[in-house]
């Protein structure tokens, strides 16, 4: 070894980080407004070793993931990351952009990440945005792995990361229908709460939310799916209204399914009485061994059979949401062409499921064919002489499959008269979301000048169908759910009013709750002295924390809501609500929480604390302790109004602000005073006019309290008799605590 070789430094070997602590954080945070992993990396002796001064790891890395230089980064440019790479960042920042790739691959919007250092040498935060905590934790270990095997060298099965978190995906994540509703949710400021680890969704919050179950709602009857589950009563009910629908009989077995045929005349569909999707219809049946053999297939997918006179056209399937159409599309019967020496299980390969369109996913609009395992593709090539082994001769067409395809999007050729028969049938079912299917050959002509007819209603119709058609734009079907459950001037939102700091805020949090509740509103509250609804104290642990406030956010009772938060749940959970009207900050003290967490500078303190309001609607308000000088600083971060208080009406900021036209709240002598500009209104006399045990709560508390209000729209003598009448209520069990 040559006395060059001696200046080279040498990494160690092998090269890693660990991964100290992983939380996931729920709701509105210090990082973002949307649920984040947090992990704490520790990078040991890679603290030493940034990206560019390490022999070979910028190529190896783009080598896996050719993409990830392409991120823009905090430069803000294309290609950012690539200069962040060449130039020296750390590896806590790699593995950041490491993962947001991965997700990207798997089908899932990232995009947003963060890693700041600690005042611990060497440890670092690093955030990133997903859904699912699951989905994140894999994530997590699938970056970490990619990230050593660059460092060290070694391979990486990247298909099977991606695959391991798509999967991830598929199991926890909503599915396409329901998250394109709540992305139209989203776009309207409505805010949502997954109730199960499937579909089942709320928009909205307390007494002023709506549920959804994929195309199903709170409003949608149950009396209404039952009776559309019933292809005969339900045709029973559209012939008596007037609209056009096959004539058809209920069959109880092979031989009285001929008979109908013949009484009905030929030809005919014989189906399922109760099937969807499809399943076990067979259509143009002519033939007494097919019209059996169809009575079997049909008989298998439902707990009846129907035989109906078949109707000439395409079939179509109407989308109708609370009385209007909002989306239809055509279905496209499935054909093979022979070639001679392929067969038909090879050609449907070849020229059906070798389609982009077609796949196992929700992403796909139409179903990859799987001959083997559907009867009524099997009857169909029977009634034409074949078998899934036989050949083809050269340009003979073979019907796969005549119906089920739904792919074609038509919306807009959708003639007045046929929409007007569709939300007429979804009216005499009673179904507020309804799936139509029709039969006809030209839909922009009125079902009965063609011999049209609606063939079934549905309940909780598929919306992939229109979300991705095959052929043509999809269709805003989630606005038109969304919008039928929330008319324009309804947000889905309830009062909300959030308390952060450390000082008094359980007591203020209880106190606004007793005003909010003395002007007749039922009021949700959760804090550290348990779960409140109203007069109900229906928890006597703990609440000051996320899932706590779900549960009062999910309660149909609750018409307005407080919420305590502490350091420790904003740093390790974040908020349990989106936005708030009203949010109050107390005060910026070092408290054991924060020093756990290594928050423990004023910078820091300001970051966690900003949060609250951070999340203050553009029509709410912050109430800001104006001796704080901290919290005094967030008054530039709200979109809404600032309130400030403090005990000395002659404190400089106080002035500033009602010099502004800003409102106050402070204490002149022993009298609570609300002022804006020259104009001041003395509320009480606290050594007068509250009893003993309120008279006991510190000012700051008082000041707080009667600023939320204020900014509520409470009026002066609701809030002094609130304060007054406050001892009877709360005060006593707060003070004994």
């Amino acid at each position: 070894m040559n006395s060059n070789d001696l200046s080279v430094p040498v990494p160690p070997s092998p090269l890693d980080l660990s991964i100290l602590r992983v939380s996931y954080l729920r709701g509105p945070n210090m990082w973002t407004y949307r649920e984040v992993i947090e992990a704490w990396l520790d990078l040991g002796v890679l603290e030493q070793w940034p990206s560019h001064q390490l022999p070979g790891f910028v190529e190896r890395l783009l080598a896996v993931l050719p993409q990830v230089g392409a991120h823009h980064c905090g430069l803000g440019v294309p290609n950012g990351f690539f200069q962040r790479l060449q130039t020296g960042t750390w590896m806590g920042h790699v593995l950041e952009h490491i993962i947001i790739e991965l997700i990207e691959m798997a089908g899932m919007e990232a995009g947003f990440g963060q890693t700041r250092e600690t005042n611990r040498p060497g440890v670092y935060r690093m955030v990133f945005r997903v859904p699912d905590e699951t989905v994140g934790r894999t994530a997590l270990a699938a970056g970490h792995a990619l990230l050593y095997a660059v460092l060290n060298d070694q391979a990486f099965d990247l298909d099977e990361a991606v695959t391991r978190i798509r999967i991830k995906i598929d199991e926890c994540y909503l599915g396409p229908s329901t998250a394109h509703i709540v992305a139209s949710a989203t776009r309207r400021a409505i805010p949502h709460i997954r109730l199960n680890k499937g579909n089942l969704v709320q928009l909205g919050y307390g007494a002023r939310q709506n549920r959804i179950w994929t195309a199903e709602t709170d409003l949608t009857s149950a009396i209404a799916e039952g009776i559309a589950s019933d292809k005969d009563m339900t045709k029973d009910l559209l012939r008596g209204c007037g609209v056009p629908v096959p004539e058809g009989e209920v069959v109880d077995s092979p031989a009285q399914a001929w008979e109908a045929a013949q009484e009905l005349g030929l030809p005919v569909v014989v189906k399922p009485l109760d099937g969807n999707r499809g399943r076990g219809v067979m259509l143009n049946l002519k033939t007494q061994t097919d019209i059996e053999a169809a009575w079997h297939v049909a008989n298998e997918e439902g707990s009846g059979v129907m035989v109906e006179r078949y109707i000439q056209g395409d079939e179509h399937r109407v989308l109708v949401v609370g009385g209007k159409v909002v989306a239809a599309t055509r279905g496209e019967s499935a054909w093979i062409s022979g070639d001679g020496k392929s067969s038909i299980l090879e050609l449907i390969e070849l020229q059906l499921n070798s389609d982009p369109r077609r796949g196992n996913a929700d992403i796909h609009p139409l179903e990859t064919i799987k001959l083997l395992s559907n009867n009524v593709m099997l009857a169909n090539l029977q009634r034409q002489g074949l078998q899934p082994e036989s050949v083809i001769e050269t340009d003979r067409r073979v019907l796969i499959s005549a119906n089920g395809n739904h792919s074609v999007e038509c919306t807009s050729l959708v003639h007045p008269e046929v929409a007007h028969s569709c939300t007429l049938a979804a009216r005499i079912i009673g179904l507020d979301i309804a799936g139509i299917d029709l039969v006809c050959a030209d839909i922009s002509q009125p079902l009965h000048a063609q011999g049209g007819a609606i063939v079934e209603v549905n309940a909780g119709p598929s919306l992939l169908m229109h979300l991705n058609p095959a052929q043509g734009a999809p269709q805003p079907v989630g606005d038109a759910i969304v919008d039928h459950l929330f008319p324009a001037h309804e947000s889905g939102r309830i009062p909300i009013v959030g308390v952060a700091g450390t000082e008094g805020t359980t007591q203020i949090a209880r106190l606004v709750a007793w005003l909010l509740q003395l002007s007749g509103t039922q009021v949700g509250l959760a804090c550290q002295d348990g779960l409140f609804v109203g007069s109900r104290h229906i928890d006597r642990h703990d609440a000051a924390h996320w899932e706590a406030g779900q549960r009062l956010l999910i309660n149909r009772n609750v018409e307005a809501a407080v919420f305590e938060n502490g350091p420790l749940s904003l740093l390790t959970e974040g908020l349990a609500y989106d936005r708030c009207n009203i949010g109050i900050v107390t005060d910026s003290l070092c408290v054991p929480a924060m020093e756990e967490h290594l928050m423990t500078e004023p910078a820091q303190r300001f970051k966690v604390l900003r949060t609250q309001v951070d999340v203050v609607r553009k029509d709410g308000a912050a109430v800001l302790n104006a001796n704080d000088s901290l919290v005094l600083d967030m008054a530039e971060l709200c979109d809404g109004e600032v309130l400030l208080y403090a005990e000395d009406g002659q404190h400089p900021a106080l002035l500033a602000h009602r010099e502004s036209g800003g409102r106050v709240v402070y204490q002149r002598g022993s009298i609570l005073v609300q002022g804006s500009g020259a104009h001041s209104i003395d509320i009480l006399d606290i050594e007068q006019d509250l009893r003993p045990a309120s008279r006991s709560l510190p000012t700051p508390v008082l000041l707080a309290a009667v600023a939320a209000a204020w900014a509520l729209g409470l009026d002066k003598d609701l809030i002094a008799t609130g304060l007054e009448t406050f001892e009877s209520t709360a005060t006593a069990a707060i003070v004994l605590s």
